[in-house]
């Protein structure tokens, strides 16, 4: 007659025979994806913006730079000291010079091309790689490669059956799918794809879902 089942490791006890039951696992321990956030759920989110630190600091060294100089020069004419060399210099240039000679109008447009590039910077947010995400909390912010995000919907394209290749490209605004498919007819195999991509782009939760345009064709005939 065998005695009492012994306690086992693991959380489970050991029967006779050598055979060992696990507990039943805590519901509270249980693993539950999230759902993703669908169309007008979340908060939305801007776009991310690129710190810009490159451009700012050559902008900040050049601007300090020729500030730092021309106080310089006039504190010490203030102090009774002669004005720097080219300081003179330009002023009986630009007395003297008229403002239609070659240099002077191709200076004016490099200077005026130079401040819209820094203007343009200053005004757009860059990072157009990254596509930001629906906000589930005011806390987190998240976002999104373009190119995960494109190779994610290629991938949903190549599951869908009579598609041999996919070409995904991805925009903040746009989703263009160029696919191939060697069977099946190409009505539903682009239906199928139609509904295939819509779902994945529901599914990567983004801030604004992009508009899809596809085109399925068959495969080339090679001679």
């Amino acid at each position: 007659m065998s005695g009492p089942a012994s306690e086992g490791r693991a959380g489970g006890t050991e029967r006779g025979g050598g055979v060992e039951e696990q507990d039943p696992p805590d519901p509270a321990t249980r693993y539950e994806p999230r759902p993703t956030l669908s169309d007008g759920e979340g908060e939305r989110a801007g776009r991310f913006w690129s710190a810009r630190r490159i451009p700012a600091a050559l902008a900040a060294l050049v601007v300090l730079g020729a500030a730092g100089l021309l106080l310089y020069d006039v504190a010490a004419v203030r102090a009774g000291r002669q004005a720097m060399y080219w300081r003179r210099e330009l002023a009986a240039q630009l007395a003297g010079q008229p403002l239609d000679q070659p240099w002077v109008l191709v200076a004016a447009g490099v200077a005026m091309a130079l401040g819209l590039w820094l203007l343009a910077l200053a005004l757009t947010p860059g990072l157009r790689g990254l596509l930001p995400m629906r906000r589930h909390t005011p806390l987190v912010r998240a976002g999104i490669d373009r190119d995960a995000a494109a190779l994610t919907l290629r991938d949903r394209a190549m599951e869908v059956a009579g598609v041999q290749s996919a070409r995904v490209r991805m925009s903040r605004s746009k989703v263009k799918l160029r696919a191939v498919s060697h069977f099946r007819e190409l009505d539903d195999v682009r239906d199928d794809l139609g509904t295939a991509l819509r779902t994945g782009i529901r599914e990567l939760g983004l801030d604004r879902a992009p508009t899809l345009t596809m085109r399925v064709r068959r495969p080339v005939k090679k001679r």
